[in-house]
Parts: C-alpha cells; structure tokens; sequence
C-alpha cells in the first residue's frame, strides 16, 4: 500500500498559494503565513475543510491548535497522533511544516480509499505558530497543549506591534473552546524535510530521528547614547551598535574556540535606533540563537555569552538588558518507534541513516508525553529551508508519507 503521491504533491502546492509572494532578490515564489495572520487564517480554514473532506471531526482548543480525529475500532484507545504546523517565517518555501500535516492527510485519504479501518483512531493535527518568530517563543501551540507553558501566559505574549496572541486568535477566528491540555496518544508521528544538507550529501532518501538538540533564546535591548555621527569624537560615544556587533562576533570566536561542542550561533534580529546614515545608534533590539546537542555545552555556552553581555556594557559604555524567551533542552526520541521508522524504510526499500534534528519541533514537545517519532525527508539545494528555494521532490516527499503511513499503521494496530 502506498500514498498517492501526486495527490500529496497538489496538496502541498494548494496550500502553497496561500500568503504566496515573490521574493525581490531570487523571483521565486515564496510563503508568508505568519502565524496568526489572516493569510495564517485563511490557510487554517483551508486545511480544516480538507479534514471535513476527508470525514475527519475537527476541534479546536484556546490556543488555536485544530486536530482532525478519525474514529478507530476500538475508539476509547488513546489515539496515534500525526501533527506538524502550517505558520511559516516571512521568507518561508512550501514544506517547512506543511508536509507533516499534509502528508498525515494524505494518510488519511488512502485509508479512506480501502475502506480500512484502525484499532487505535487516528488524529492529524496542526499547532500553532510553531515558528516563534512572530511571539517570540518557539512551538507555542504544542507546549500549551503538553503543559509547558500555561495557557494564559501564552495569551498574553505579543508580537512587536504590542498585539496579544488571544486577540489574534480570536480576530482570525480560530479561538477555541476545547481544552488546551492535550491527552497523552498512543504515540505522536512527524513527517519533516530535513532542513538541512546531510541526506542529500550522503544520498540517503530517509533520515530516523534519534532527537532534537538544546536550544536557547535571547532578546537583547542595548542602551547607549545617540548622537551625531560627525561631530561626536569616538572615545566618547556609547554606540548600541557596536556593541551588538562586538557580541555577534563573540559568538563566532566561541564556536571556532571548540570548547562548546557543536555549538551554533546566529544573531538573526538587529534592529538600531533611530536606524539613520547619520546618527550614532542609541538603542538596538537584538536576538540570539543558540543550538546545541549536549546539554552541559549549551550550559556552558549560555554562561559564556551572558558573561560577554557584562563585559560589552562595561566596555562600551552601554546598558544591556536581556531575557529568555525560549529555551529547551535536548529531546531523545523513543527507541521502539525509531526502529519502527527504520523498518518501514527497510520495508520499502528506501536507504537511511539515524539523525539528529538541529531544528525545534512540535515533536520535541509531545515526546513529554508520549512515545515520538519523526521521519525526514531529503531537500533540495543543500536542503535550503525558511527561503523561496526550499524545495523537497515529489518523490521524497512520497518516500516520507509512505514511511509515516506504515508506522502509523502498525502504531493504530
């Protein structure tokens, strides 16, 4: 038994064309559906009337999280759970989360197309603004659904225009009246590209998740003086942007120091104030990104860069202050449905290797909960991923929901 693949592939190009834009520098078509946009509303009902389609009974909770559940056998068993999201960056390609939603429908769909019917029931779902990049904190939904974060501080985050996550909610119509906390399933299954180079590069068509590694945020607000850029001699300034870019460069002599692990860094957000040609930045809005598979690294690296905050303000003559606005820790994946993955590919011929997710994912929250599994598909240009040009093939993206359908099969057994 195999999905339709074709099928899929429409699927992901129907949704595709929701917050639909064509990038400026490559003239390539890209997606914006930040989360809790009305292009996020529109996409949202979409996917929704797909799950009616498909005969699915849909509900939705107080944090916007829509879960379409299909009754199995024996239907008071917890269920085997296939999720993803379907928010996006403002820069973002197609699949970025879309393929595990999509492709839990396509599931679904070839269920349906045998008349088959599980023993556990089956519930495809979609979390909201797993991105972070509009709230400020990563895989929102999932961790209001998973207990991590209570449900009325998640309402209350707000995103740089001072507008409330409840407020968008319920302006896109997608305030629920379910309860957020969500039953433990039987087992949670995710279908992802990879994101990355390392299955295309080893020409491997499956990647088993072993886990996701350690991940830490910041938002930074520099403090300095601004002042005009020609009369204002250097020794007495106290530039905010200098000092965001003395902390960027730190970042990359921690990492070229080695004494990190495989550590990543990225400052993604600098944002200088008042931004003029002609004055001295007396603020600056900044983010950073740390990344790490082992947590006693991460540690290490949290403290180092703090330490560096001190030492730049006292340096430069500047106040920072900073806080956390996401942080977890590094998620094992359970070993019995990492063999699973492993044998549906074995089973379909489809070569694969273990890997480690250096993305977040609403994955990495259920595994709180539940027994969890992913399964990453192999993208194009080095796997290019949050860009116009991510790109997965139709026949990756059918070797990854073929996998995703015998797991869940043997799971709802």
């Amino acid at each position: 038994m195999h999905i339709d693949s074709a099928r899929l592939y429409r699927s992901i190009d129907d949704l595709g064309r929701i917050g639909a834009y064509t990038d400026a520098d490559s003239g390539l078509q890209g997606v914006n559906r930040l989360a809790l946009t009305a292009a996020d509303g529109e996409g949202r009902r979409h996917v929704v009337a797909r799950m009616h389609a498909l005969g699915l009974t849909v509900t939705v909770d107080a944090i916007g999280n829509v879960y379409g559940r299909r009754p199995g056998r024996n239907d008071a068993l917890a269920p085997v759970m296939i999720g993803s999201h379907i928010d996006s960056v403002p820069t973002a390609g197609r699949f970025d989360g879309c393929l595990g939603v999509l492709g839990g429908l396509e599931v679904i769909a070839t269920l349906n197309d045998r008349n088959l019917a599980t023993e556990r029931p089956l519930v495809v779902a979609f979390f909201t603004d797993e991105e972070g990049c509009r709230f400020g904190t990563d895989m929102l939904g999932s961790a209001v659904a998973t207990g991590r974060l209570p449900l009325e501080e998640a309402w209350s985050l707000t995103d740089l225009g001072g507008k409330r996550v409840r407020d968008e909610l319920d302006a896109i119509g997608f305030l629920g009246d379910a309860p957020v906390l969500v039953a433990p399933p039987h087992a949670y299954l995710e279908c992802h590209v990879e994101q990355g180079p390392i299955l295309a590069a080893k020409g491997l068509q499956i990647g088993v998740l072993s886990g996701v590694q350690a991940i830490s945020w910041h938002e930074l607000t520099i403090r300095g003086t601004s002042a005009h850029a020609g009369t204002t001699p250097m020794e007495l300034r106290r530039d905010a942007g200098v000092a965001a870019a003395r902390i960027n460069l730190h970042l990359r002599e921690m990492i070229a120091s080695g004494r990190f692990g495989e550590m990543r860094a990225t400052m993604g957000c600098i944002q200088p104030h008042p931004g003029l040609v002609n004055i001295v930045p007396g603020r600056v809005i900044a983010t950073v990104d740390l990344r790490n598979p082992d947590d006693a690294a991460m540690g290490d690296s949290e403290a180092g860069i703090i330490g560096f905050y001190d030492r730049v303000a006292a340096e430069e003559h500047v106040g920072i202050t900073w806080r956390q606005t996401a942080r977890t820790p590094s998620v094992a994946f359970d070993p019995d449905v990492r063999a699973r993955v492993a044998a549906a590919a074995d089973a379909l011929g489809l070569s694969h290797a273990p890997i480690i997710s250096g993305a977040g994912h609403d994955a990495q929250e259920f595994a709180r909960i539940c027994p969890v599994g992913m399964v990453f598909v192999p993208g194009e240009f080095d796997g290019i991923s949050h860009n116009p040009r991510e790109l997965s093939t139709p026949e990756a993206c059918a070797n990854g929901v073929d996998v995703l359908l015998r797991v869940a099969l043997g799971l709802a057994e």
